[in-house]
Parts: structure tokens; C-alpha cells; sequence
């Protein structure tokens, strides 16, 4: 029989242990955003050794599974002098995974922005920072946001592997709840319920923001088309 009881009973702990989980998702998104678009623009540089650096990186995070990194993160750490508390493991192994992924993702939307623009930019003299920032990212956000919110949905769901180390996150409180009171059930729908909730969040403002950055665009593309005119013409 279903006792539900028991997740009001573990509620503080179970809240704890999500609070975590937030933690190191968030974390690591933001630092496999930030080093995924480090390593996208890094493969636009013209230096063949560094882009096959930077694809053999590439290439073998995504090749081999999140648990296997995380251990050689957290238990082979040491042996290279690297020794890490387990939830900052668990946060730089969720960035290093996840930079691989959104490095692709920004390539493809990098490659997605028409020629022509870049091209009108430099005939007007900007730099390449100020092409980065008003051309080729504003851009590249309209096409990847979706692929963006998918893959840290997909972050949300790779937390639960960060309790093998110990993290104390919703899985490992979830699992001390289990062996506590045997409530197999309930520990797997009480999980299951935080995760859902956990995505539909990421998922609503995830098209959200893909709508207003669509509708900032399209009411400042008039404009800028016409300042840029007005620039040629002068």
C-alpha cells in the first residue's frame, strides 16, 4: 500500500538533498556553457593542432559515459595531486560533460549564421569582438535555445549519478530513505516527481526565453538594418 506519509516524513531531508541537486546542475551548466563556447570558438582559429585538440577532447567525452569521468575525476584526482570535495567533483565533472555537448551545439549555430552578415559587419569596419557580440551570438542564440534546453534537461537527469561519490544530492536522500524504511515505491515516485518537476521548469522557461529573445530580434532587426544603412551611407 502506498504510504505517503513517509516523503512528508522525509520531506526536509528529501528538500535538502533537491536543493543540492540544483546546485550542481546549475553549476555545472553554467560552467559547460562557458567552456563549451570557449571551445567552439577556439575550433574557428586556423591552427590545425589545436582544432584537432580541441575535437579528440570533444570526441571522447562524448564517447565514454558520465559515471566512468566522474570516478576518474573524484578517485583518480589524487594521484595527479587533484583532490576535490565530492560536490565540487560532482559540479566539474557535470561542466566537463556538458561542454562537450554545448560546444557542438554553439558550432552548429555559429555555422548557422548567414555569411553575408559577417561580412557587412567588417565592411563597416567592426571588430571581431563587436561582430561576436551584436551579430553572431544574438543569432546563434534564435537557432540553439532549444538544443541549449535540451541538453540541460538532460544535465537534470545525469545528477543522479553524482550520489555515487557521495554527493549528498535528491538521489543519495532518496536512497538513505529506502534502505530506512524498505519503501521501494515511494522512494522511486517521490524521485520521480522531483525530476519531472525539476525539467518542466527548465522546459517552460526555456521556451520562454526562446520567445522573447525571437521577439527582441524581430522589433530591433528594423533598426539595426536602418542604422547599418545609414552607416554605409555616410
Amino acid at each position: 500500500m502506498l504510504d505517503l506519509s513517509l516523503l512528508v516524513q522525509y520531506g526536509p531531508a528529501l528538500l535538502r538533498g533537491f536543493g543540492i541537486t540544483i546546485l550542481c546542475w546549475g553549476a555545472g551548466c553554467l560552467i559547460g556553457m562557458a567552456l563549451g563556447f570557449v571551445l567552439m570558438l577556439l575550433r574557428q582559429v586556423p591552427v590545425k593542432p589545436l582544432r584537432w585538440i580541441i575535437r579528440a577532447y570533444i570526441e571522447v567525452i562524448r564517447g565514454t559515459p558520465f559515471l566512468i569521468q566522474l570516478f576518474l575525476l573524484y578517485s583518480g584526482g589524487p594521484s595527479i595531486g587533484l583532490r576535490l570535495e565530492a560536490t565540487t567533483a560532482g559540479i566539474l565533472g557535470l561542466g566537463i560533460y556538458g561542454s562537450a555537448y554545448f560546444a557542438e551545439i554553439f558550432r552548429a549555430g555559429y555555422q548557422a549564421v548567414p555569411k553575408g552578415q559577417v561580412e557587412a559587419a567588417l565592411s563597416l569596419g567592426m571588430s571581431y569582438g563587436s561582430i561576436l557580440r551584436r551579430v553572431i551570438v544574438p543569432a546563434m542564440l534564435v537557432s540553439t535555445i532549444p538544443a541549449i534546453v535540451n541538453m540541460m534537461a538532460i544535465l537534470t537527469k545525469e545528477t543522479v549519478v553524482l550520489s555515487i561519490i557521495t554527493v549528498p544530492e535528491l538521489m543519495y536522500e532518496m536512497q538513505t530513505m529506502a534502505a530506512e524504511t524498505f519503501a521501494t515505491f515511494e522512494t522511486i515516485l517521490g524521485m520521480a516527481l522531483f525530476y519531472w518537476l525539476l525539467v518542466e521548469v527548465v522546459s517552460r522557461l526555456g521556451r520562454r526565453l526562446e520567445a522573447r529573445v525571437t521577439r527582441f530580434l524581430t522589433h530591433a532587426s528594423p533598426q539595426g538594418s536602418s542604422s547599418e544603412t545609414a552607416t554605409a551611407r555616410a
